[in-house]
C-alpha cells in the first residue's frame, strides 16, 4: 500500500517532514478489522504532531485520524456481517473499558488509552486497521469526503459545546474557525444559538458569515454583547484573556485543543464572577454515535479541499498558514 509516514518531528516551514513510501498491507489481529481508506481528514493535532508540539510516542508512524472507508477483511472474533460496511474511524483508537473511566462512559481519560495516528498507524494511507469497538457507521448522506472532516473536527466540535454548557437561543462565542468551528456552528444554529467568531482571518470571517455567524471580528474586537458560553480552537494561550473579556458572568469557556501555547498570568477579575475555563480531551464513542445522528438531521454540510497524498508536505504548509476553508481531506480510493 502507499503511505505517508512521519520520520521525525520539525517545523513544516523549514523541511518536507512527511513522506510518501510503499509498506506491506496490514492484516487485521483478533479483534480488528482492516478498513480500505477512501478519505482521511487532515487535523491540526496533525500538525501539532508533525511539527513537534506534542511528542509522538512511537516514530516513524502513519499520521492521521478522520477516515472513512470501507471494512475489507476481518481479524479473529469479529461479526461477518461488519464485512463491507462503511465506518469511520476517529482520534480515540481504544481503551481499557475497564477503568473507573470507561465504565462511566468518560473512555476519553482513561491512562490506556490509544490514539489514531498517533500509538498506531492512522488514515494517510491506503489501509488502516481498527479495533472493531471503535468504528462508526457513517450515515448514507454524506460521501466520503464530507464525512472525513466529522471524524474528529465534528466530534470535537460537539463535545467542546457540550462542556461549554451552551443552552439554546444562548449567545456563543468561537475562537478560531477552521474545520471544528465550521461544524460546530452548524449545530449551535440548529439549537438556535447566537454564533459570534473570533478569528483573524478575513477569509475565515466570510466564511463565518455564510454559515449563519451574527458577527465576525478579531478577538479583540468588540461585539457589543457578551457571551453566554465561548470555544476556542485555535492554539493560542493569550486568547484566553480575550475570551474571558467578553464571557459573562456565569459562563463557560472551553479550550478545544489538544495543544495550546502558554496562558499568560492574569487579573483574577477576567475569572471572576463565576466564569469557568475547562479543557476538552478527546471525545468519547458516545459523543462520535450522537454527533454522526445529529450530522444527518440537520444536516450539517462540510466545506472541503481534496489533496492527494504526494500533496502532503504542501497541505501541511497550508494549515499552518491558516490557508484552509473548512477541513482539508485526502482522497486516497
Amino acid at each position: 500500500m502507499r503511505a505517508v509516514l512521519l520520520k521525525a518531528q520539525g517545523s513544516v516551514e523549514t523541511g518536507d517532514r512527511l513522506e510518501l513510501v510503499e509498506l506491506p498491507d496490514p492484516e487485521p489481529g483478533p479483534g480488528q478489522v482492516r478498513i480500505r481508506i477512501h478519505a482521511c481528514g487532515i487535523c491540526h493535532t496533525d500538525l501539532h504532531e508533525v511539527e513537534g508540539d506534542l511528542a509522538a510516542p512511537r516514530l516513524p508512524v502513519i499520521p492521521g485520524h478522520q477516515i472513512v472507508g470501507v471494512i475489507d477483511a476481518l481479524g479473529d472474533g469479529v461479526s461477518g456481517r461488519l464485512l463491507g460496511q462503511r465506518v469511520g474511524l476517529p482520534w480515540l483508537y481504544s481503551a481499557c473499558l475497564e477503568c473507573r473511566y470507561c465504565e462511566n462512559e468518560r473512555e476519553n481519560l482513561c491512562e490506556q488509552g490509544r490514539f489514531t495516528g498517533w500509538h498506531e498507524h492512522g488514515g494517510y494511507a491506503e489501509y488502516v486497521l481498527a479495533e472493531a469497538g471503535f468504528v462508526y457507521s457513517i450515515p448514507d448522506g454524506f460521501d466520503d469526503l464530507q464525512a472525513a472532516p466529522l471524524l474528529c473536527g465534528g466530534v470535537i466540535g460537539y463535545r467542546a459545546l457540550r462542556l461549554s454548557e451552551i443552552r439554546p437561543g444562548g449567545r456563543l462565542g468561537l475562537y478560531g474557525f477552521g474545520n471544528s468551528a465550521h461544524v460546530a456552528i452548524q449545530v449551535a444554529n440548529h439549537w438556535g444559538c447566537e454564533s459570534y467568531v473570533f478569528t483573524r482571518s478575513e477569509e475565515h470571517r466570510r466564511h463565518a458569515l455564510e454559515l449563519g455567524a451574527v458577527w465576525a471580528g478579531g478577538a479583540q474586537d468588540d461585539p457589543d454583547a457578551a457571551m453566554d458560553a465561548s470555544i476556542i480552537f485555535a492554539p493560542a494561550g493569550p486568547l484566553v484573556h480575550d475570551a474571558l473579556r467578553a464571557l459573562d458572568r456565569g459562563g463557560t469557556l472551553a479550550l478545544a485543543g489538544i495543544h495550546m501555547s502558554p496562558i499568560p498570568e492574569m487579573d483574577y477579575q477576567l475569572l471572576y464572577g463565576e466564569r469557568t475555563v475547562r479543557s476538552v480531551a478527546n471525545a468519547t464513542r458516545r459523543d462520535a454515535r450522537e454527533l454522526l445522528e445529529l450530522a444527518a438531521a440537520i444536516p450539517i454540510r462540510t466545506d472541503v479541499e481534496t489533496y492527494s497524498l504526494e500533496q502532503c508536505n504542501e497541505v501541511m504548509r497550508r494549515l499552518k498558514r491558516s490557508e484552509i476553508r473548512g477541513g482539508a481531506v485526502f482522497q486516497i480510493s
